[in-house]
């Protein structure tokens, strides 16, 4: 069976589940709406698909919903990013924002506590690497907005 386009979600009341499970499923309704917008492989389609159906049928379990929902969300963006690279709106500066406050931080806060025999200043490296992990993460999501590789669309849970 060949897709062309996504298919979507069932519909699903508000008063049916909580207001945290609710802002979940519009989540996937938006990132639904916004992939409709692209051009899509068959095969990355078909993998969309896939998840929306397993969200679909998890609609009528409420404790299974939110599960579902979130594990399909986490499949779809870790296949779009590495297979398209495409990336959801502050990608990259959430991603290095860690990576800064790890890599660069902690070894400068070592080094600065060292210096000056205290590491009670480890936490001054941290807050470098921290900046320096945002500059680098919102450079790269400015250069993946440029390239038409940014989906409209944050992921924010």
């Amino acid at each position: 069976m060949e897709y062309s386009q996504i298919i979507p979600l069932r519909a699903l009341k508000p008063l049916e589940v909580s207001q945290k499970d609710f802002r979940h499923y519009t989540y996937m309704v938006r990132l639904v709406s916004e992939l409709n917008k692209r051009e899509l492989p068959s095969e990355v389609v078909r993998f969309i698909n896939d998840n929306i159906e397993l969200i679909n049928h998890a609609i009528d379990n409420k404790f299974e919903l939110k599960k579902q929902i979130k594990t399909s969300k986490n499949a779809i963006l870790k296949l779009l990013e590495k297979q398209l690279k495409l990336v959801t709106k502050n990608h990259y500066r959430n991603l290095w924002m860690v990576l800064g406050m790890t890599v660069f931080g902690v070894p400068i806060g070592i080094a600065y506590g060292n210096m000056i025999d205290n590491m009670a200043f480890l936490g001054i490296g941290i807050g470098i690497g921290m900046s320096i992990g945002l500059a680098l993460g919102s450079s790269m999501d400015k250069k993946a907005a440029v390239e038409g590789r940014q989906l409209d669309i944050e992921a924010n849970f």
